[in-house]
């Protein structure tokens, strides 16, 4: 069965954006890109590979589900298909599918859909955020992947928005970075 892994990037108090959606706070320093390059191509836009020098994006995901304001900063600049080299579903309630034919636009209850997407054949499944569809999917999120910067913002997006209903993970891996970045990988329990 193929597996939701929520990738993101988060700040120490558990934000994933400023409250405008914003996320200049979280840059990507070069020794953090050299690292995401070479074992996450995956998560990089389509736009950004020859830039970044990503050839063939290989890597465990041909799928991303991500909210609607995860998407709208594509949009603003122009860019209907930001992960082109994947399946890319955007979860909304106000976007006409015909107005984004290179994307599944989803409108139906996220848990159900993503379900049924881990039981189709193919490799794992990118959630890429925002904080409200990650607060819906946590259950069924089988790893989560934290690129944790050293910044406290004091309020923003948090990285699950959500009631309070715990949910544990295992740490297996973690890898830090001159720049004070720490990659966390868990699994859950």
């Amino acid at each position: 069965m193929r597996k939701l892994v929520y990738y993101i990037a988060s700040t120490l108090d558990g934000f994933i954006a400023a409250p405008d959606g914003s996320y200049d706070d979280l840059p990507l320093h070069d020794d953090v890109r050299d690292h995401l390059v070479a074992h996450w191509p995956q998560t990089f836009p389509t736009f950004l590979h020859e830039h970044f020098g990503i050839d063939r994006p290989q890597g465990r995901f041909d799928a991303v589900v991500m909210g609607r304001h995860t998407y709208d900063p594509a949009l603003k600049v122009g860019v209907t298909s930001p992960y082109a080299h994947l399946e890319q579903y955007v979860f909304s309630r106000s976007l006409a599918p015909a107005d984004h034919p290179d994307v599944e636009i989803v409108a139906g209850d996220p848990v159900a859909f993503v379900q049924e997407l881990k039981r189709q054949p193919g490799g794992d499944i990118w959630l890429c955020g925002g904080g409200r569809l990650a607060g819906q999917l946590l259950g069924e999120v089988d790893e989560l992947v934290v690129k944790l910067h050293p910044v406290l913002l004091g309020s923003g997006i948090p990285i699950v928005d959500r009631e309070f209903d715990p949910r544990r993970f295992r740490l297996v891996e973690t890898r830090p970075f001159d720049s004070g970045l720490v990659v966390l990988r868990y699994l859950a329990r």
